[in-house]
Parts: structure tokens; sequence; C-alpha cells
């Protein structure tokens, strides 16, 4: 954890009485920002909270998928908590989502997810990180689409999952969404970051010192 930093969820204070999306202001329970630590040189990025996740407060926690995620960054050495845990207590990983808000009834609209972007964007210049892991299609389109040079419809998640692509100033280790995701799906992942990105430098990545 930042040495400066005072609490995992929502660090950077981002408003959490947003009112931006009429529709989405109506049926949530409440702003899901993001949750981690904010000197990370891993950000992993969702579509939008689950159910669990609302619940909590807290990305990627609350139910099976989020356990699955949290049973991933332990693995990692991301995570010293339990993968049932509301409330991880991660390093060097930081959790958020294209979307703030969940609709019980759909996923986010296109609409939605540009009025969300700048919360996104704040967290990604703030925190500088290295890698970054889209979790699922949609996040994986608007992240390569930001800063790749492939066409947003050129990935598909099923093919890039476990993989790395290098992009403008970050590389992305794509990932399957958690409920689509079998334990070989997993396995693959896990033993991805470990083989490929852990064991080079892929702090060349990016121009800057190790922190």
């Amino acid at each position: 954890m930042d040495a400066n930093q005072r609490q995992f969820r929502n660090p950077f204070s981002m408003d959490a009485e947003c009112t931006n999306c009429d529709a989405l202001c109506e049926v949530r329970e409440q702003v899901v920002h993001g949750y981690g630590d904010v000197g990370a040189e891993f950000l992993f990025v969702g579509e939008s909270p689950s159910a669990g996740a609302e619940r909590t407060g807290v990305p990627f926690t609350g139910d099976d998928a989020g356990q699955r995620v949290q049973r991933i960054l332990g693995e990692l050495g991301f995570s010293r908590s339990d993968p049932d845990a509301d409330e991880p207590d991660l390093q060097n990983v930081y959790l958020t989502y294209l979307t703030r808000c969940r609709h019980p009834e759909r996923g986010p609209t296109e609409n939605e997810i540009t009025t969300c972007e700048p919360f996104l964007n704040a967290e990604i210049r703030m925190i500088n990180p290295h890698i970054i892991v889209p979790v699922g299609q949609a996040a994986l389109e608007a992240l390569a689409f930001d800063y790749t040079t492939r066409s947003r419809d050129s990935f598909d998640i099923d093919a890039e999952h476990a993989t790395t692509i290098r992009g403008r100033g970050f590389e992305l280790v794509p990932m399957k969404a958690p409920t689509r995701q079998t334990d070989a799906d997993t396995e693959a992942f896990v033993t991805h970051v470990i083989e490929e990105v852990f064991d080079r430098d892929y702090r060349q990545t990016k121009g800057r010192r190790s922190r």
C-alpha cells in the first residue's frame, strides 16, 4: 500500500453521489468506485459492478465471481486476505470498473460508459500502472480502443485471454469475465502472469523508475 494512502476504498475521493446518469441513479444501491493500492503496477478493470460488489461497495467482491478474482489476486501475491473478504487487504493492485453503478436488469449502455469515462481516466492517470487487466469483452474493447492501435472489433476476449498485448504506454493482459471462466482459464491466466509477466522486466514498457 502506498505510504501516503489512508484507505483502500475510493482513495481518490471520487463523487459517491454521482447523478450523471438518471436511469442508473433511480435503481442503484450505491456507487462503486475503485479500491486498492494507489501505487499499484497492476490495474484490473471490469465492465460494471455485480450485485455482490454493489452490496459491499468494493469491486470484484461479494459473490462467487468476486471470490474467483480474489483467489487469482492471492495466487499472484496481490491479496493477503481470504477470497471471501468484503474488504480485501491488497498490495500492488487496484480494482475498478468502466461504469460505477449497477442496473439490475441490464448492462451499461455505451452512453453510460462514456459518461463514466472521466473517473477511469483519472484513476489511470493518477495510478500510472504498468499492466492493465481488462476483465471481460467490454473492458477489453474500451481499453484497446484507447491504448492500442488496433480496431475495437479486432479483439476477442476468448482469444486474447491470458496473453499480453503491447499498448501505448501500458501492456494489456486480458482476462475473461470471472462468470465465464473455467478453472483451466483461471490457471492459464495465473500461469501467464507469473511466467510471462513477472519473469521479465515488464517495467520496460514504461520509461519510468521502479517504485
